[in-house]
């Protein structure tokens, strides 16, 4: 009985894991405290970035209010274990068609296969795949921030840091994987 049950277990989680593994979905908070070094700044944001690796996708969704003049860079920068400053790997010097204003929102997808949604230098003198691996690799441990810069805060106003989360369908169903192998295990004790 608690073979059967781990074994289903075991093939439902990989049927999960393989119908879920072309996303990656990281969240942050922006803020001027998440900034190397702060500043005073007390505008805000929030940022979510949705990879699918299978389409070679990236959907950035941005949200601010607050800021202290105009925009000029809004990008993400990989690939440093955080927190810590490093080099852009997105477009420069902002992301296509990013709003200049004080407050705004942004959804874009942008096509990883591109080397015009990559830093020039990012890409150095490797590919645009290695670069797409790269910042996909990036996102996923938590090895990059998304930076809005102003004319006032030239090195960035507000920031926050990438976290990937795992889909809420996995996260369900390893809970309730594991419950069931807690009642099978319990079940055989008795």
């Amino acid at each position: 009985m608690f073979k059967t049950c781990a074994l289903t277990l075991v093939s439902a989680l990989l049927m999960a894991g393989a119908s879920q593994a072309g996303i990656i979905t990281a969240f942050t908070n922006l803020s001027a405290a998440n900034e190397i070094p702060t500043n005073p700044s007390t505008a805000t944001g929030m940022a979510t970035v949705t990879v699918d690796t299978v389409l070679n996708t990236m959907r950035v969704q941005v949200t601010y209010s607050g800021l202290t003049s105009t925009v000029t860079g809004a990008h993400i920068h990989c690939c440093v274990p955080q927190p810590a400053n490093t080099n852009v790997a997105t477009a420069i010097p902002v992301f296509p068609g990013f709003p200049t204003t004080t407050s705004g929102t942004y959804d874009q997808i942008l096509d990883l296969t591109l080397a015009s949604n990559y830093n020039p230098t990012f890409i150095g003198a490797g590919t645009v795949a290695q670069a797409e691996a790269a910042l996909i690799n990036g996102i996923a441990t938590g090895q990059t921030y998304l930076n809005i810069h102003t004319q006032t805060n030239g090195g960035g106003e507000i920031r926050g840091v990438l976290a990937a989360v795992p889909e809420p369908g996995t996260t369900t169903l390893m809970t309730a994987g594991l419950g069931l192998i807690l009642l099978a295990w319990r079940r055989r004790r008795v």
